[in-house]
């Protein structure tokens, strides 16, 4: 038998930065994935997700070809096999859990992570795999395999655990002190539209930085700087001024969130001034934002919020707030009054 629970993660600083190979903060918190595995007597894992009320079933000598996008399942298995995993169990397994979906809190990568672990636990004869190299077996399954625009922060974050500074290009990564305070969850109840969004933003900027990079080859993004931007900024198409924006200024705010994350001292109001300044790029610059999740979050700041920001790609989905223990009732009270469908407390876990 296999029991397994894998945490949703939260991008606090650098969203709309991994594709770039920018550096991004984000860490994992007490909403999970569970899944139970009892051997069976077939030839298949029968896979019951409960919340969805549906079942997936894969024969052990599947030939996995032309596998549908998104089926992360059998994506998983092809990358596994390729590393010496053979299947010759068959297994029901159970799979529940309490982070919202397509929500922007990482529930499809936590079920991916939470499925590779399952099929390393059912070898034998495997020598152990890292957490470092699950969240790289994790991003090939849904991001390389398919070909899709995101980056590596949600898989490497929540195969690793804790508050963690990733540098996207070689995939390293940096734990930080939790120096966030309270934080709450806010659902919008607006489904969230990550493709769409995502391969705009990253066509977008990846122009905007291959017209500089055309004109100046020496021009190197992780050291560029706030006076970057207006020094190239007439080299770049006008329909790639936002993106270009963002670029360089949400990279700027996530070198000085990192700064503060280093620090012994209480550092939560810088803190949030640096979420409120990450969340307006994203919501006029990047325009992931959709205006009633702005008024919520609005409303948050109005009842004490120290910071608030979407959370992943955008165009829907959960919000999080930076909040001192004195307000935050008043908050989940704000954000549930203005509009959101759900508003909890949530913890750093593994920070």
């Amino acid at each position: 038998m296999v029991t397994l629970q894998v945490p949703a993660r939260i991008c606090f600083f650098g969203d709309h930065q991994d594709y770039l190979g920018l550096p991004v903060i984000a860490g994992t918190i007490d909403r999970f994935i569970q899944l139970l595995a009892v051997p069976n007597t077939t030839q298949n894992f029968i896979i019951a997700l409960e919340d969805l009320n549906t079942t997936v079933t894969i024969a052990l000598d599947e030939s996995l070809e032309n596998i549908k996008e998104g089926d992360y399942f059998r994506s998983a298995m092809v990358l596994v096999k390729e590393h010496g995993f053979r299947f010759n169990q068959g297994y029901s397994i159970t799979i529940t859990g309490n982070i919202p979906i397509n929500a922007g809190l990482s529930s499809s990568s936590a079920l991916t992570v939470a499925w590779i672990r399952f099929l390393i636990a059912s070898q034998e004869g495997i020598k152990p795999v890292n957490d470092e190299e699950i969240g790289r077996w994790a991003y090939s399954t849904e991001v390389e395999y398919f070909g899709q625009p995101g980056g590596l922060m949600d898989q490497f974050t929540i195969a690793q655990q804790g508050l963690l500074y990733i540098d996207t290009q070689t995939g390293s990564t940096e734990r930080l002190k939790n120096r966030l305070g309270q934080l709450v969850v806010a659902e919008s109840g607006i489904p969230k539209k990550t493709l769409s969004v995502l391969g705009n933003a990253r066509v977008f900027a990846q122009n905007a930085v291959a017209t500089v990079r055309k004109a100046y080859p020496e021009f190197a993004l992780l050291s560029a700087t706030e006076d970057d931007y207006y020094r190239y900024k007439d080299l770049v198409d006008p329909r790639y001024h936002d993106h270009w924006y963002a670029a360089i200024h949400n990279y700027e705010i996530t070198k000085r969130a990192k700064a503060l994350l280093t620090k012994t001292t209480d550092s939560c109001k810088e803190l949030g001034l640096l979420m409120d300044q990450h969340q307006h790029i994203l919501q006029n610059q990047i325009q992931n934002t959709p205006q009633p999740m702005i008024a919520m979050m609005d409303a948050a700041r109005k009842a004490g919020a120290l910071g608030a920001k979407t959370v992943g790609s955008g165009g829907g989905g959960c919000m999080v707030a930076m909040v001192n223990e004195d307000k935050k009732d008043q908050v989940i009270a704000a954000f549930l009054k203005s509009g959101a469908t759900k508003a909890y407390e949530v913890n750093l876990i593994g920070a």
